[in-house]
């Protein structure tokens, strides 16, 4: 029997969320707009690298999650995605989960900041700079976004994933300083489709341009995040749960985007294409109990200063313990 994302939570917690796309997706765009600065990376003066993972469905084992924040950090990456499904509904997980989350960003912060005689964080590589800074600990930002999936939401797991990460919707953008340069961005797009639908609110904001970015500037590349699935992997995997109507909207502005990658993942398996220019990657589970072997989960992309892309799976080695 091939293994579907939605065999672990009852048919009713699968299909009817505790809280409608509508509401999370108004709430969102509030706390998107409230707290920009939480979406902002600095700008970069060179190559960069970004990695993505997906459906972890974390209980009480954390380590492959772990493994994922040891890897980004150890390749350098400026970021670190995830496309839902990054825990199981019960508050206990999500306890775990915040608290490895809290882990990770010290980890990070300890590899990349130094402190300043003044008790202050400073980028490390910036020392003749290091006593203008007057960074706290909580002013720094940990990068990793994640979208909201299907189980992240049932038997009103909503509460639990936006305490800890706030919005489902939301976009920012990778300032890039070119060869010739240039000043461009790289803007990277996060949607809420846990409900397989992006429902009326989201398909407003977005034909009102909220996910747009600022004007002025040119625009390279556009990376597009979220959970369910466009394209089916196989005649045995599960389809789109995207209306028709929705599916031609997002194909279309996908391509209106310019939209380099588009990412899913939902049926935890691998697929890849191109359509009307555009690659979409769809995942497997990272999961280690969805995938208990060692093998590529992950994928991280290579943004190049002259503004090539190349992209890449990347090994897991976590086994879960027995």
């Amino acid at each position: 029997m091939t293994q579907v994302s939605c065999e672990k939570v009852s048919p009713q917690g699968v299909l009817m969320a505790g809280t409608a796309v509508e509401d999370r997706v108004k709430m969102s765009n509030q706390y998107y707009k409230d707290y920009l600065d939480e979406f902002n990376i600095n700008m970069v003066l060179d190559d960069y690298t970004f990695l993505v993972g997906s459906d972890s469905h974390l209980t009480t084992d954390p380590g492959r999650m772990d493994e994922m924040f040891a890897i980004g950090l150890e390749g350098g990456d400026l970021l670190y995605t995830h496309l839902g499904d990054i825990a199981d509904t019960k508050v206990e997980y999500y306890i775990t989960l915040d608290s490895l989350v809290k882990q990770a960003k010290h980890k990070f912060v300890e590899k990349l900041y130094g402190i300043n005689s003044k008790g202050y964080y400073y980028p490390i590589g910036d020392e003749e700079d290091a006593e203008d800074y007057e960074w706290t600990y909580d002013q720094i930002d940990f990068p990793f976004y994640p979208v909201v999936g299907n189980h992240d939401i049932t038997h009103n797991g909503w509460a639990l994933w936006s305490n800890i990460f706030h919005s489902s919707f939301y976009e920012f953008p990778v300032l890039v300083l070119t060869e010739e340069g240039e000043l461009v961005i790289d803007r990277f797009i996060f949607l809420d489709t846990a409900s397989g639908t992006l429902g009326r609110t989201q398909v407003d904001l977005i034909e009102d341009g909220v996910l747009d970015g600022s004007e002025g500037y040119t625009y390279r590349h556009t990376f597009v995040f979220g959970h369910t699935n466009i394209f089916r992997p196989s005649s045995l995997e599960f389809a789109s749960t995207f209306s028709r109507e929705e599916t031609f909207f997002l194909l279309n502005q996908f391509e209106q985007w310019h939209a380099s990658i588009v990412f899913c993942g939902h049926v935890h398996k691998w697929d890849e294409r191109v359509y009307n220019n555009v690659t979409f990657l769809t995942l497997d589970s990272m999961s280690e109990r969805n995938s208990p072997n060692p093998g590529d989960y992950l994928v991280r992309v290579h943004v190049k200063k002259d503004g090539t892309l190349q992209w890449e799976r990347v090994h897991m080695n976590y086994v879960a313990k027995k």
